[in-house]
């Protein structure tokens, strides 16, 4: 209690559950990474077609954004297949 009779009661901060962190390796989706990491000028890698933010997102990213994720980079992949590059 404290010196004006009242009792001071706090309550504990609620506590937030830790924010999961994948490995780089999923059974269901499997990396597109092919071990020839090189970027083009618009930050994509040569060898797997995934941005440089997308890399830098996989580690963390769940299943289905690495589904979505594998899907973007076959797009740009197939673009570059077909102007020729």
């Amino acid at each position: 209690m404290s010196s004006k009779g009242f009792e001071i009661v706090t309550e504990p901060a609620a506590v937030r559950p830790p924010k999961p962190l994948y490995s780089n390796v999923s059974p269901a989706v499997s990396s597109p990474c092919i071990s020839l990491c090189r970027l083009d000028e618009q930050k994509v890698c040569r060898g797997c077609f995934r941005h440089v933010e997308d890399i830098r997102e996989w580690r963390s990213a769940d299943d289905q954004r690495r589904r979505v994720i594998c899907a973007q980079a076959l797009l740009r992949k197939q673009s570059v297949a077909a102007e020729g590059r």
